[in-house]
């Protein structure tokens, strides 16, 4: 459930550079559609590896990746309506 935080706080130092702090760039996004989209960016590492965990037949471990997912879909697609 820490991967998609730890993407979202990648891309977000990545593109966003300033002095604001994460929690603020949050706060700055929460009301639009961009956080949402922000969201769903960042649950596509979990979804790779439940692609490469399904590969080596590590299915405990796949579903486990996708149900740490599933918050952070579920948030962005409230979000996106």
């Amino acid at each position: 459930m820490l991967l998609p935080v730890l993407f979202m706080w990648i891309y977000l130092n990545r593109f966003y550079p300033e002095d604001v702090s994460f929690f603020e760039t949050i706060k700055q996004l929460y009301p639009g559609i961009i956080l949402g989209k922000l969201m769903l960016l960042s649950i596509m590492p979990d979804l790779l590896f439940v692609f490469v965990f399904y590969k080596t037949d590590s299915f405990k471990i796949a579903t486990g990746m996708m149900v740490g997912g599933m918050p952070y879909l579920v948030a962005s697609i409230f979000m996106l309506s």
